[in-house]
Order: C-alpha cells, then structure tokens, then sequence
C-alpha cells in the first residue's frame, strides 16, 4: 500500500524545517571561513602564531561548547513546551545572533554572539528532527521526510561558501563596517536571511500532533535526563553520545580545518591574498557538494537498508580510508586532488551526520524524544565532539611540516583517523530500533 500525498500543511512543515537546517549549518559553516580574517583583524595575531592556534581553537569549541549545554536545555523544553514554539524561537535567536555578530568591535564580543549563534542552532536541530517524525506517522514517509529535509543542510553549506565568495569579490562595494570592509563581517550579518519567512509563516504552523494529543489527554510524562539512563535506555544513550561526538571530531577536528590548510598547498600560497580566500571557498565548496551527495545518499539507503548498524557503516568504512589520504597527502601533492578528496570526506562524514536525524526518533519515546537527541546531539555532537578542533588547533603547534598550514594538515589526519577508528568500533554497541513506528 503506497504512503499517503502530503497535505499542503505537511509540505509547509518540510519547507520550515528545511529552511532550518539550511540555516544551521550555513551559521555554523561561517566558522571555517572567517575564523583567521576575523581573529587576524580583531587580536592582531598573525596566523600560525601559538597565540593565534589557542583563540581559533577557542572559536570553534567555546561557542559549540556553551550552545551544547544549552541545546540539552532545549531538548527538555522541546519535550516540555512544545517542538514548534522551541524550534521558532530557536531559528529567529541564532539569525539575530549571527547578524549583530557582523559588528563586534572585540574578539570577546564575537565570541559571546557565535555563542548565542549556536544555542539558537543547537537548538533547533533538537526540536525539528522531533517535530518533523512526529509529523508523519508512515515510517517510510518519515524516513524521507526526515533525509531529504536533512540534505538542506548541506545545500546550506554551498549557500555560505557563495556567501562568502561574494563577500570577498564585491565587498569593497558594500557598506563600511567597523571602519572597512572586511568579507567575515558581510558573511556572519548574512545568516539573519532565515528570520525574514519565518515571521510571516509562524502563524500557520502546527503543533506536534502525538505531542498535542498527549498534553490534552493529561498522559504526556515529565521529560528527565535521569529517564536517558533507566537500563531500558542506557545502553542507547551512551552508544549514540560517544558515536554522535566521533562524527562531530571528523568534522570540526579535519574537514573544518581545510581553509586554513588551503593557503599552504604549493599552488596556491603564490597567489594574491583575495585569490587565495576564494580557493579556500571553492574548495570548501567541494566538501559542501560532498555533503550533500552523502545526505542524499543517507536519503535514500535509508529506506532500504533495514539494519542500522549496516546503515552507518556504509560511510564509515570507506570514510576511514578516505581521511588520512586527503589530509596527509593529499595537501602537499596538488590543489585538484585535494578538493576531489574533500568531496569523498563530505560524502562520508555529512552522510553520518544526516543518520542521526533518522535514527534517534525511532529509540527515544515521546516524553523523551527531544531530551535524547538533546543529549546525544549536544553532550556527544556539540561539546565533546567540536572540541576535537581544539586538539588539532593544538597538536599542529607541535606536528612535523615545512608550514603552519602543513602541520595543521598533519595534525587534522591524525585526529580525523583516530575518531573514524573510534566511532566504527562503537557501531557494532549500536542497539536496533524496536520497530518501524515511533515508540509511545
């Protein structure tokens, strides 16, 4: 029996949540882009420097680091409050966040605004992928739902490295900011775009139904961390909190590290300072395409890989091959072999990151839904996993190479081998969803 049409409120549904994730990691994809501009012009540091490794490290964990505490917060309120009240707050804070972020006038001001960036983002992710399952109660209509609208998350990283491509070719023609018309500045205001529909659309946007119908009846359970640990759910819990962290380190541990590896490949490093920031872009780019081709992949396999271990595994393997290639060798051989290989790399890690959004809703009851994937995704993802980018920040100070941007590759290979390794070994820990259909 074929699924049914979507209605036009559940089309509606998809489109905001889509838009949603675009977003996400179009604010959370400015990181790699305008870190060494933004930390270079605001400190002073010259790249390279111990001083300067310690304030990028600090501007990929610190943000994610308070943002994950917060989303874990977001995902109790999800449960408690509502998916669709959390994710429209969520979405309107880390755009505004991310446009004032345009304008910080201090490195510690910046900070604090990718901080409160990322709490909207985190946050966000918790409640859509929520709201999204328990929008369509046909498991196979669900399982597509939630892959394709994910796949917007890396259409979200093709718009931002446009974004900033464009920033750093036509700047000069856009209003001066701070005294001058720095690309970063252009690229963070950009991400308040996702704010504009969503205060016109908010008013015709439903509630959870299975969450609605649960507070009427008076049978909606209080949700509780304590709860994620019970022995029916610890199992589960720890699992996909240490797997969730090892595919956030390949992310922001290597690939998110690859702009500022760029400069430093022979072809490149010759070439006037706009030209290199639009090949670090452009390479970018390739990633971003590599995610996307992964999402739609994840999209897809999903539906008709009935194992979730096998499922997951489909990326990690090949990926586990494809990392330390592209980050040891791939930088000192040639530009064109490193943007292949980061297409594999974003294939590989952004499919896995996609896999979460579809298996987490089938593990986790109504009550629990959003503090589960609030747990995993904040605690493991968000906290523990971006702080691997500030172990490779630090062992490139100390990695073999000719150059900053070479130890820094040294480095992004062996941190982004290591975490492929760990998070293969806990899949066969992966427990399988019960069924199709959403525990109550």
């Amino acid at each position: 029996m074929s699924a049914p049409r979507l209605t036009p409120q559940q089309w509606l549904i998809c489109a905001i949540a889509a838009l949603g994730f675009a977003f996400d990691i179009y604010e959370i994809l400015m990181a790699p882009l305008v870190v060494g501009p933004a930390i270079g012009e605001l400190t002073g540091l010259k790249p390279g420097t111990p001083e300067f490794n310690v304030w990028t490290g600090l501007f990929f964990w610190v943000p994610a680091l308070v943002g994950g505490a917060f989303g874990l917060i977001g995902g109790y309120l999800t449960d408690r409050f509502g998916r669709r009240r959390v994710l429209v707050w969520s979405i309107l804070l880390y755009a505004f966040s991310a446009m004032a972020a345009g304008f910080a006038t201090s490195i510690e001001m910046l900070l604090f605004l990718r901080a409160t960036t990322y709490i909207g983002v985190f946050v966000e992710f918790v409640a859509a992928v929520a709201w999204i399952a328990e929008i369509f109660p046909d498991a196979k209509q669900r399982e597509a739902a939630l892959g394709y609208t994910q796949a917007f998350s890396s259409i979200g990283g093709i718009m931002v490295t446009g974004a900033y491509y464009i920033a750093v070719t036509y700047g000069p023609m856009f209003p001066e900011i701070a005294g001058g018309h720095a690309p970063w500045r252009y690229t963070l205001i950009s991400g308040v775009i996702p704010a504009l529909p969503l205060i016109l659309i908010r008013p015709f946007l439903p509630e959870s139904p299975a969450w609605a119908a649960k507070r009427a009846a008076g049978t909606l359970r209080r949700p509780s961390i304590a709860a994620l640990f019970t022995p029916e759910l610890r199992r589960t819990t720890i699992v996909t909190t240490l797997m969730f962290a090892f595919a956030y380190g390949a992310a922001f541990g290597a690939i998110q590290q690859m702009p500022r590896i760029v400069p430093g490949i022979e072809e490149v490093r010759s070439l006037p300072q706009p030209q290199i920031q639009q090949t670090a872009s452009a390479t970018q780019a390739y990633q971003e395409f590599g995610g996307l081709a992964g999402r739609f992949l994840l999209a897809v396999l999903a539906l008709r890989i009935v194992s979730r271990q096998k499922l997951i595994r489909t990326f990690q393997i090949p990926g586990l091959v494809v990392m330390p290639l592209v980050f040891y060798y791939a930088p000192t051989d040639s530009l064109t072999l490193t943007q292949w290989g980061m297409f594999l790399a974003g294939v590989f890690t952004v499919g896995q990151l996609s896999f979460w959004g579809n298996y987490l809703p089938r593990v986790y009851p109504t009550h629990l839904r959003g503090t589960g994937e609030g747990f995993a995704a904040n605690i493991g993802g968000r906290m523990l996993g971006t702080g691997f980018a500030f172990v490779t920040t630090t062992l490139a100070t100390y990695a073999p190479g000719a150059t900053p941007p070479m130890r820094l590759a040294f480095a992004a290979a062996c941190v982004g081998t290591f975490v492929y390794v760990a998070g293969l070994i806990c899949s066969f820990f992966l427990p399988e969803p019960r069924s199709e259909d959403l525990p109550e």
